[in-house]
């Protein structure tokens, strides 16, 4: 793939919460003040079951496979999210990487001003999708930055980076997109997609990462730390980095929490896969939650199909008795169009539908 660096989106600049949260607030700044009706509390049903976890050693074993991947397949169809255990990316890299990540969000912030957003892209310290003055913000800082294939990197902010956290950064990407890699394959298994079509689609796939950091807020209650929505790309690899809970699920209907296991991976279905498979595996809404006293640090790692690639449901799985539900179209156009929306839950995976003609006509 010949494709030289392309800016998929661009945010409006914002001050950092974290500067912010340093001093003591006895009030809110309004802009990050939330309506009641966005702050919806989290499942008081206890009988809610926890998200499922797949065991990639018994995917990987024949005697274990048939039942493990039916447990993927569920956990892909009915609730768009599980945790990964025995997934083979080292331990010890995970340590090394958490450590440098929150060294980095250490940084004085005269330091960090060095890999502050630019205006015309969103790769760098700051929040994304901000569209207007009159927005309201998110009780976060992020750190977004493409990371594969090589050739699509903004070597402007990656050169930048503290050289440790570099040097992490380009093991452990590599590491996530195996392991994304692997996934996608079990998925196009348990789909009975052709694999040369997962192949084909992902082994050149967009990475990126957003490394989140949630301070503490005198009112936690009052504000999101991210706001509700389904991701863009086709799976997401997350690795918090502390026991502060905080991410959240729309589960029917009901914001339901998910505590991270120790050195495992929450994988979440994003609505390229959901278009992929034709709207049977479903990406869900999710957020973030913060509180008052302790903060909360997360690294995402996007994977997407390659840049030049047409998105829409897999060929090997749509015909007569199963008509396509998505429009197709050029990758690049969808990310570019996703990046400069507002998030807004799932609106933009509705957008993607084909409309009946009642719908064109209504």
């Amino acid at each position: 793939m010949d494709t030289e660096f392309v800016n998929l989106g661009k945010s409006m600049i914002v001050p950092s919460v974290q500067e912010l949260a340093k001093y003591p607030l006895t009030k809110i700044p309004p802009r990050y003040l939330r309506p009641h009706e966005e702050l919806h509390s989290i499942s008081p049903n206890p009988h809610i079951p926890s998200v499922p976890i797949i065991d990639l050693h018994k995917l990987a074993a024949g005697d274990f496979v048939d039942s493990e991947l039916q447990t993927l397949h569920s956990a892909c169809s009915h609730w768009g999210f599980f945790q990964v255990v025995n997934h083979g990316v080292s331990i010890s890299l995970l340590d090394e990487f958490k450590s440098e990540i929150v060294n980095f969000f250490k940084l004085p912030h005269e330091d960090k001003k060095l890999l502050w957003q630019k205006p015309d892209n969103h790769e760098g310290f700051g929040q994304a999708f901000v569209v207007s003055q009159d927005q309201k913000l998110d009780w976060s800082d992020m750190f977004y930055i493409t990371t594969l294939p090589y050739n699509l990197r903004n070597t402007d902010v990656f050169e930048k980076l503290p050289f440790k956290l570099r040097e992490t950064l380009e093991v452990y990407c590599v590491q996530v997109k195996n392991l994304a890699m692997r996934i996608l394959g079990y998925m196009a298994k348990a789909l009975n997609m052709d694999a040369d079509e997962i192949k084909q689609l992902f082994n050149d796939g967009v990475q990126a990462m957003r490394m989140n950091y949630y301070p503490p807020c005198p009112e936690p209650d009052m504000v999101i730390g991210f706001s509700p929505h389904s991701d863009a790309d086709a799976l997401t690899i997350l690795l918090q980095l502390d026991e502060t809970d905080g991410l959240q699920v729309r589960k029917d209907g009901k914001w339901v929490p998910i505590k991270p296991l120790p050195n495992a991976f929450v994988v979440n279905i994003g609505d390229i896969m959901e278009i992929l498979s034709n709207g049977i595996y479903r990406s869900i809404e999710h957020r973030a939650v913060v509180n008052s006293t302790k903060q909360r640090l997360s690294i995402a790692t996007f994977y997407s199909s390659k840049l030049d690639s047409e998105l829409g449901p897999a060929l090997s799985l749509i015909g007569p008795n199963n008509p396509a539900i998505f429009q197709r179209i050029p990758l690049e156009k969808y990310l570019k169009e996703f990046f400069a929306r507002k998030l807004d839950g799932k609106a933009y995976l509705d957008f993607m539908r084909i409309k009946s003609n009642e719908e064109h006509e209504n």
